[in-house]
């Protein structure tokens, strides 16, 4: 009966919030898209006015050389640069602080990011620790990023996270083994590039668990209770792109239409999950993330499939709709059936990338602290199509201990 009266609540507010957010004035950034847009992009922020850029990336892509094309274009123009490439997976505070100590010794007045999820959201709260005299901890929440960021670019590497079209940034906190999530409008970056010829030398494991990243994106802004017409669109394109390019892009890496298309996929996802929010996926993934380093991407795809199981009876028709979309189960199936058949394309792909449907990490005796965390993410966050209380929580992700 609790229980009942709490869904029954969160409802109500869930609705309250939706009607908000679908009214809030998210400025898109300026996109160049397609084999070299990197290159257009680092014109058209040379036409901005800046004084001197400060590209964060990680180390690997630097000594890669994933950074030169852009550098030599930069040089050409006449704007100068500095470096910084010490960010790492799931970013700590202590990295953006040190980003930000690195761009005020430099003296440079706009952003330029090239690398995955974490490089993005690094240069996010690096640009606003610059525009916000408070710690980033104290920015963690919604709308705490009052002064905004400095004028940003991002050129994703990867294609999962969707982090240019975003609103949103991770920060890991080691000391208190959680991640803190930043939500605020000034996140946006002011353009951004999807050029695939970066990601072609993407290992495949990265490739399919970046994948798998969108994919989630896509299926959980579309079975939310905050989908909305004009996410419902994007939501479709990312799961139809995805389903029909990550296996060729993980099996065939130089595939560049593949790799355009599936950066594509990410960033048409990103604007979905902007607006609509997420789920209990994402909710147990960032648990995982923080107790266990778990890759983003790689704990959405092993938690994927059980949370949909759960929600299944709830949102069967959205989940049929996923279905055929990607041309996924018979024509003529039920929407039930459809909404199984695309649970298990879900499970079929995960298998064929080697991921697993249990985390060996997971421990027992983990399970209770994971739900509370979860639930208290997503209890006034996302607008779920099936509540858990605690105990479902807990048996849900007990389902992922390694028997």
């Amino acid at each position: 009966m609790l229980f009942s009266l709490q869904v029954f609540f969160l409802r109500i507010y869930m609705t309250i919030f939706k009607a908000v957010t679908a009214i809030l004035p998210v400025k898109w950034p300026k996109m160049f898209e397609g084999t070299d847009s990197s290159l257009e992009l680092c014109r058209y922020m040379a036409q901005q006015g800046h004084k001197k850029i400060f590209i964060v990336t990680d180390a690997v892509l630097n000594q890669l050389g994933l950074l030169d094309k852009m550098k030599a274009e930069l040089d050409q123009l006449g704007l100068p640069y500095e470096v910084f490439d010490g960010v790492e997976p799931d970013p700590t505070v202590a990295q953006i602080e040190a980003g930000y100590q690195a761009l005020a010794k430099a003296g440079c007045d706009a952003i330029l990011t090239v690398g995955g999820g974490s490089s993005i959201d690094a240069a996010k709260m690096i640009g606003a620790r610059a525009k916000n005299n408070k710690p980033v901890v104290k920015m963690a929440g919604l709308f705490r990023v009052f002064w905004g960021i400095l004028p940003l670019y991002a050129v994703p590497t990867t294609a999962g996270t969707g982090s240019e079209v975003t609103i949103a940034a991770v920060v890991s906190d080691p000391e208190q083994q959680r991640k803190l999530p930043v939500m605020d409008l000034k996140l946006m970056p002011t353009a951004a590039a999807l050029d695939g010829a970066l990601m072609t030398g993407l290992p495949p494991h990265i490739t399919a668990a970046t994948g798998m990243d969108a994919l989630t994106h896509a299926v959980e802004s579309y079975i939310s209770r905050n989908a909305m017409k004009k996410t419902d669109p994007h939501a479709l394109e990312a799961v139809r792109l995805i389903m029909d390019n990550l296996e060729t892009a993980v099996a065939d890496g130089s595939n560049l239409q593949a790799r355009q298309n599936m950066a594509r996929a990410s960033h048409v996802a990103g604007i979905a999950f902007t607006q609509a929010g997420v789920g209990y996926v994402h909710a147990i993934a960032h648990n995982f993330g923080a107790l266990y380093h778990v890759p983003h991407g790689l704990a959405n795809a092993i938690v994927m499939p059980h949370v949909l199981d759960y929600s299944k009876s709830h949102c069967a028709h959205r989940l049929a709709d996923l279905a055929r979309a990607s041309k996924t189960g018979p024509a003529n199936a039920s929407d039930a059936q459809l909404a199984d058949a695309f649970i298990a394309r879900i499970r079929a792909m995960n298998e064929t990338f080697g991921i697993p449907s249990q985390l060996d990490k997971l421990r027992a005796e983990d399970l209770d602290r994971i739900a509370s965390a979860a639930l208290s993410e997503a209890r006034f966050t996302y607008a779920v199509p099936r509540y858990l209380d605690h105990q479902s929580c807990k048996a849900l992700v007990g389902q992922m201990l390694v028997a």
